[in-house]
């Protein structure tokens, strides 16, 4: 069957394909877009390199990792960010190519618990390395990058290794910081969101340090109880995070009042 025919098979997922279609030149057959990025895109697949079993091989590891749980996967992580307004990225398209990188590095056994988006190795508003996925997991903090054509970047860092995670709020954004004994990241958040999003990693790292890390924290209001969450607000005035009205705010809104 040649380029030029209208319709073909994907030798990978057996639909019928039109001419948006990719040549895999070592098993002398055709695969559909669909199928290259489920596998993880062109910068896992090379159709010039493998085979059909390869790519199909790829795309049942990836779902074995995932198992039934939308938060590993990128689209998964990408609108968990925005239903919970902790960023958005660039565009969406963007923002599901960086959170692409933490789901290609998922380990077996790995669930993915938060997710956000930030400028990563912020200094200021001018120096910065970009937006970044953070992915919040069971087991580290992961965080990447999708660059042009077909770089990337990624970092995870095992708990063990944190020695603290602080906050700040500044006149555009609030600033994150990991601590690690070979280095600090700061990474820029939406101030709008920034409050929130420090609150709801802790309460995340909380129940990770439990060992309560079975269920999935599915909104950023969802999680905790109403004493558990003034008790944060309050440390967070108490450090001067946030202003005296800010937590007056808060806590009306937690009681209902």
């Amino acid at each position: 069957m040649g380029f030029f025919d209208r319709k073909a098979i994907c030798g990978v997922c057996s639909n019928e394909v039109g001419l948006n279609r990719y040549k895999v030149k070592k098993s002398d057959a055709w695969v559909c877009p669909g199928c290259v990025k489920q596998a993880g895109g062109f910068s896992v697949v090379n159709v010039n390199k493998v085979t059909v079993e390869e790519i199909k091989a790829i795309i049942d590891a990836k779902a074995e990792k995932r198992g039934d749980d939308p938060m590993n996967s990128a689209e998964g992580m990408y609108r968990y960010c925005v239903e919970n307004k902790f960023g958005s990225g660039f565009n969406e398209k963007w923002g599901i190519k960086h959170f692409g990188i933490l789901e290609n590095n998922l380990i077996k056994g790995e669930k993915v618990l938060m997710t956000f988006i930030g400028l990563h190795n912020y200094v200021s508003v001018t120096k910065h390395d970009n937006n970044y996925a953070y992915a919040i997991t069971n087991k580290r903090i992961m965080f990447g990058q999708k660059q042009t054509i077909s770089g990337e970047k990624f970092k995870a860092i095992a708990y063990e290794r944190i020695n603290d995670i602080s906050f700040e709020t500044g006149m555009m954004f609030g600033v994150l910081t990991i601590d690690t004994p070979q280095e600090k990241f700061n990474i820029a958040l939406d101030k709008g969101s920034a409050i929130s999003i420090n609150s709801h990693i802790h309460e995340v790292l909380d129940t990770v340090k439990n060992g309560s890390n079975g269920t999935q924290p599915q909104t950023a209001s969802g999680t905790g109880s109403v004493a558990d969450e003034l008790k944060k607000f309050k440390e967070l005035l108490d450090s001067g995070v946030v202003t005296e009205d800010e937590f007056n705010t808060k806590k009306k809104q937690l009681l209902g009042i």
